[in-house]
């Protein structure tokens, strides 16, 4: 993977106050209530760009003026950003540390990156209608790379205060800082070279970027934001599943044709995901079952052909196939066009939207594991759609890049 410095450009504090009130999480976790909110949080913040109410060409209206008016300052010199990200799981402290830079884009048939999951149509279509609006490049893609040695890690190590300290909508630190010396960024581009990287988060973003280098051949470069797949911090949540509009869905006929695969017994007092388990929940006063596959049901359950036994083995590929398209006739083109599945990293708002009789049902599910991932993509496999919700997400408006300038 070839990465280069840029001149990034960043809100300027003594204009936007609080670096809190001018970040937003990525596109795709923003619903109307989140962007109503960050809408109210300050006239700048970076939402205003990334999912704006009026249109794309009201997005490039607003960066302009606010490049006139010095919200934003470009750096001097180019520049790579040790990002790292503090956050609790369990009640335990967490940090994440990478680094951001423009990652050559190129074809998946190179494999110098890989994806892990599925995509959709539709937003790859409003990220290029916004591209090409704005030429601004202000989405990173969450990347993970191997760096078993740590070597990586150290060369991105920052020195002194960070450049910007935010909290973002669930009170989780991200600090940014910028290292400048040509030496330091030759070592880190050495160190990059050869290795290859897999797409954690934001496969609509990359794949938008390939579509405009086909168009615009000498943009060469995306911005990426890199951590090491082996090192501590990579947090994965399940997408729990959340079913609406299936005709004549019942619960007890769902379970009964699903015996033959799985073992069902009784929801726990306290509903959360299980291990090797998928839990099922459905009614205002959730009636539900934990199920466990049978002995040898997996011998059973008709499997995409030519899928391996690491991707049959994931729960969210037991839950599709095992339970979703067999019984509730939920097809890929189905999850494809999203009409009978919403999801939710949240086992709690599942079962809650569940009571309240929003969803006919949920399904709880395990998280797929930072190496189950890197299996199955080495393996040149792809997950189901929402396989993974890596935790925290990467906030837009720390730093971003202008295409077409020097």
């Amino acid at each position: 993977m070839r990465v280069h410095p840029f001149r990034g450009y960043r809100y300027v504090p003594a204009r936007v106050g609080d670096p809190s009130s001018v970040v937003a999480p990525p596109y795709d976790q923003i619903g109307p209530e989140t962007q109503a909110r960050l809408y109210d949080m300050s006239r700048w913040n970076i939402v205003r760009l990334t999912l704006p109410r009026d249109g794309y060409a009201a997005a490039r209206t607003a960066l302009d003026a606010w490049r006139a008016s010095g919200i934003f300052e470009r750096e001097h010199e180019p520049a790579i950003y040790p990002y790292h990200q503090s956050y609790l799981v369990d009640g335990t402290p967490i940090t994440r540390r990478g680094f951001i830079a423009l990652g050559e884009v190129t074809e998946y048939t190179e494999t110098v990156v890989r994806p892990h999951e599925h995509t959709h149509a539709g937003p790859k279509e409003d990220r290029m209608r916004l591209l090409e609006a704005t030429e601004a490049d202000i989405g990173l893609v969450f990347m993970l790379t191997e760096d078993p040695d740590g070597a990586l890690g150290r060369a991105t190590a920052p020195a002194g205060p960070p450049l910007v300290e935010a909290r973002d909508l669930r009170g989780e630190t991200h600090r940014l800082w910028r290292v400048t010396d040509a030496a330091a960024i030759g070592r880190v581009q050495a160190l990059m070279a050869d290795k290859r990287v897999i797409i954690a988060d934001g496969h609509h973003r990359y794949e938008t970027a390939v579509a405009y280098r086909r168009l615009h051949p000498a943009i060469r470069g995306k911005l990426m934001a890199f951590f090491a797949l082996d090192a501590p911090g990579i947090t994965i949540f399940p997408n729990h599943r959340l079913v609406h509009g299936v005709d004549g869905f019942d619960l007890e006929r769902l379970l009964a044709r699903a015996g033959e695969w799985f073992e069902g017994r009784p929801l726990p007092s306290l509903i959360r995901p299980q291990p090797r388990a998928i839990v099922v929940v459905a009614g205002p006063t959730p009636d539900g079952a934990v199920l466990t596959l049978r002995p040898g049901a997996a011998a059973l359950i008709p499997w995409p052909r030519g899928t391996s036994p690491t991707w049959r083995r994931l729960a969210v590929s037991v839950l599709h196939e095992g339970l979703l398209k067999p019984f509730l006739d939920i097809t890929d083109e189905k999850l494809d066009r999203r009409t009978h599945v919403d999801y939710t990293a949240d086992a709690e708002e599942a079962v809650a939207l569940v009571r309240k009789g929003a969803y006919q049902a949920g399904f709880l599910i395990d998280p797929t594991t930072p190496a189950e991932l890197a299996a199955v993509v080495a393996g040149g496999e792809l997950m189901p759609q929402k396989s993974t919700h890596f935790y925290p997400k990467l906030l837009d408006g720390l730093v971003f890049y202008r295409l077409n300038e020097d």
